[in-house]
């Protein structure tokens, strides 16, 4: 087992939207991404996606014009094949 030390993890890189693999989980890729502004549609289509804020505030859009505003330790599992763009 590996411990990971969120903090020094999130220090290690300043690139904004570029995610650094943190580990995995079940043939799933854990990831640690900073972001600002917004970011272009996508959609996810092989696995869910968990978004997790520990600072600031995410505000996701989707497709059908339904959005989620995740504030300091909230989180929102998006889906397989949920197309969204991610702004801030």
């Amino acid at each position: 087992m590996e411990k990971v030390n969120l903090t020094e993890m999130f220090a290690s890189f300043d690139e904004q939207w570029a995610p650094c693999l943190a580990g995995e989980l079940n043939g799933q890729a854990v990831k640690l991404a900073k972001v600002e502004s917004e970011f272009v549609w996508h959609h996810f289509d092989d696995a869910d996606e968990l978004f997790l804020v520990t600072s600031g505030e995410l505000r996701i859009e989707f497709h059908d014009e339904s959005d989620v505003v995740l504030r300091e330790w909230e989180f929102v599992i998006v889906r397989r094949g949920v197309g969204t763009p991610l702004s801030r």
